[in-house]
């Protein structure tokens, strides 16, 4: 009788049998001010009309045709924000951009492959609101992720699982050798 093996469960599609998922994080909800902007700019416009001429009493649907076409552009920015997320493993970064409705791009980063991580926060409003760009170098390039919420913890978690991947690849290099 053989003893039940354990797999563990895919949390993403893509993701290897010996691959270890280890968190996910996406940009900052900052990162989505222009559909705030798409969302405020045709309602603002729509509502000047029945502000100036208040006796007409068909102007005052403006605002809510105003508000429904915010809401329309507004869903598109939020879309793909949030369809846009990185995910990081015990063996690469995985980045996906939604571009469009139905497109998206995905670039994968092996942790090995990782030379520096670097992080800043521009200034009062990144302090304040609490977001900055992560910058991860290789020697092919490097990898600007701007607009992270709370850079400081995703920069040492990115930090601990480049150090565990590279422990992890020196140990395999040993066992080869042996």
């Amino acid at each position: 009788m053989t003893a039940p093996s354990h797999t563990e469960e895919k949390v993403f599609e893509g993701q290897r049998d010996d691959e270890r998922f280890l968190f996910m994080f996406r940009r900052h909800i900052i990162a989505m001010r222009k559909g705030f902007y798409a969302l405020l700019i045709p309602l603002a416009l729509t509502s000047i009309p029945p502000l100036i001429w208040q006796t007409q009493l068909w102007l005052f649907l403006l605002p809510v045709g105003g508000l429904v076409l915010g809401l329309l552009l507004f869903s598109y920015y939020f879309l793909m924000w949030y369809y846009t997320y990185y995910l990081v493993t015990d063996q690469r970064i995985r980045q996906i951009t939604q571009k469009g409705f139905f497109g998206k791009d995905v670039i994968e980063l092996r942790l090995s492959k990782i030379q520096n991580i670097s992080y800043n926060v521009p200034g009062f409003s990144g302090e304040i609101f609490g977001f900055g760009t992560i910058v991860i170098q290789t020697i092919v390039g490097d990898l600007v992720i701007k607009n992270v919420e709370h850079p400081d913890k995703i920069y040492n978690k990115l930090q601990d699982a480049a150090a565990d991947s590279l422990e992890k690849e020196k140990g395999e290099r040993s066992e080869d050798s042996n």
